[in-house]
């Protein structure tokens, strides 16, 4: 391997899926300013939207998304523009 292409701040940092709260920890060099206490240990935090924890395709799960609002919000703001 070639010599000092690396980084070499890897470190423990605690990834928090903020949808269901769930933490784990790995090796990472994300930029993080932020600390979380973690079964006695702290660790610099990196937070995140979704994970494996909370992803429908890892859970099986799919949510429930409003989209007839959204629609019905579309259709009455372009309804002026309607060619009929």
């Amino acid at each position: 391997m070639k010599k000092g292409i690396h980084p070499e701040n890897y470190r423990l940092v605690a990834f928090k899926d903020m949808s269901n709260e769930d933490v784990f920890i790995t090796k990472s060099t994300v930029n993080t300013k932020e600390t979380i206490m973690h079964e006695g240990v702290e660790y610099p935090v990196y937070k995140l939207e979704i994970s494996r924890t909370s992803h429908p395709f890892y859970t099986g799960k799919s949510k429930l998304i409003d989209t007839a609002g959204r629609i019905d919000k579309f259709k009455t703001k372009y309804a002026k523009f309607d060619k009929k």
